[in-house]
C-alpha cells in the first residue's frame, strides 16, 4: 500500500512539473522494497525438527545468504533465536542465530 502511494505521489508530482514548464526535466529516484525470493519449505523430516530461517554468512569477505533448513534442537526445550542485522558505526553487521 505504501509503495502504491509513493508511485501515485511521484506520478502526480511529475504531471505538475510537466504542465508547469514544458522544457523542464525531472529525475525521480525511488528505492523500491524487495521482499526477496519466495522460499518453499521442504517437508518437515520429523515432528522434532525446527525450521531455521535464512542466515547470512561471510564468504570471501562478503555476506552471502544461506538458505533455511530443518534442524534438530541440540537439547530438549531448546528454542531457535533467529539472526538479525545490528547497526554499528559505519554500517550493519549480521548477528547469527543461535539455540537458547
Amino acid at each position: 500500500m505504501k509503495t502504491l502511494r509513493k508511485i501515485l505521489f511521484a506520478t502526480a508530482a511529475l504531471l505538475v512539473f510537466a504542465t508547469a514548464d514544458s522544457n523542464a526535466q525531472i529525475v525521480v529516484r525511488a528505492r523500491l522494497y524487495h521482499r526477496g525470493p519466495v522460499v518453499v519449505r521442504p517437508v518437515r523430516p520429523s515432528a522434532g525438527h525446527v525450521w531455521v530461517e535464512n542466515e547470512w554468512v561471510v564468504r570471501h569477505g562478503r555476506y552471502v545468504e544461506r538458505p533455511g533448513y530443518w534442524a534438530l534442537p541440540p537439547r530438549p526445550r531448546a528454542v531457535w533465536v533467529p539472526g538479525h542485522w545490528d547497526r554499528r558505526p559505519g554500517g550493519y553487521i549480521w548477528i547469527a542465530g543461535y539455540w537458547r
